[in-house]
């Protein structure tokens, strides 16, 4: 029987997750892990949008403020002086939905009003004032675990009982309180926020049983690509040099029903789940 996953609502536009959903990555701060400094100025950061959009790209996640596990906040107006600008020319020019990767309320906003339809949050809508974002506007939002801060999170992550079943019932009550609020289902996606706040051995045992995830009925997103999680000694192998193990993980994910994915390298993505969908169809 077909795996159904639930579409998602991003303002006007209904996606269809019955084919995994690819959100290409594009940075546009000078530190983020993988690619900081690539995107930095509107020109290039469109032009990476728009190779994203060639290779696959299903919808493009905008950053400004980098979340890496040691990273420093950043002053909301640098935050927007360096990301609203592009939006507004992704949502000009390209024919896919825009999200904004950030954590904080005024920003929400502003990205919102330049032309996102999707906020991706890491603190899922903890801050009172981001949810005034989602009732007053049309848009999507992907609510994401976190332990801890991103100054911090990394040291020594604990969890008193089974990681999974304590992240799933952050993100399901967190998702459910939003739907009380009047946020419609199709508008939720839910991320169990790989390397915020965990160790290699939390990592794996939740990429292992994203199913109880998946079960609880809303749409997940698989942020997993490049991380230090998939490779034994991360200090040895430079982040763009992980897409074997950021390909085998995002497969494992949508088997376990992931909707989404969130990849930087969006034509090897795009390549490994065409082939992975024809042979799912072959086995029926």
């Amino acid at each position: 029987m077909a795996m159904l996953r639930p579409a998602v609502r991003c303002g006007s536009r209904v996606m269809s997750c019955e084919r995994p959903l690819i959100m290409g990555i594009l940075n546009v701060t000078p530190d983020s892990f993988s690619d900081g400094g690539r995107y930095g100025d509107t020109a290039s950061a469109l032009t990476r949008a728009q190779e994203m959009v060639a290779e696959g790209a299903d919808l493009i996640d905008v950053g400004g403020e980098s979340t890496r596990p040691g990273a420093s906040p950043v002053p909301i107006q640098e935050e927007c002086r360096r990301i609203i600008p592009v939006i507004e020319r992704l949502a000009s020019d390209l024919d896919r939905p825009i999200s904004v990767d950030t954590r904080h309320a005024e920003v929400m906003q502003k990205a919102v009003a330049a032309g996102a339809t999707l906020v991706n949050d890491i603190e899922a809508l903890t801050d009172p004032a981001s949810l005034d974002c989602l009732l007053n506007h049309d848009v999507a939002v992907c609510l994401m675990h976190m332990q801890g801060e991103p100054e911090s999170m990394q040291r020594e992550p604990y969890y008193a009982g089974d990681v999974v079943q304590e992240v799933r019932h952050f993100l399901v009550g967190r998702a459910r309180w939003l739907e009380r609020q009047g946020v419609g289902r199709d508008r939720i996606l839910i991320d169990p926020g790989f390397g915020f706040g965990k160790t290699r051995d939390h990592n794996l045992a939740l990429l292992a049983h994203l199913d109880a995830l998946v079960d609880s009925g809303y749409a997940l997103l698989a942020g997993l690509s490049r991380k230090s999680m998939l490779v034994d000694q991360p200090g040895t192998v430079a982040p763009m040099h992980r897409t074997g193990g950021s390909l085998a993980a995002m497969l494992w994910a949508v088997q376990a029903g992931a909707s989404m994915v969130r990849v930087h390298d969006v034509a090897e993505s795009r390549q490994a789940l065409d082939i992975w969908t024809r042979l799912k169809e072959k086995a029926r």
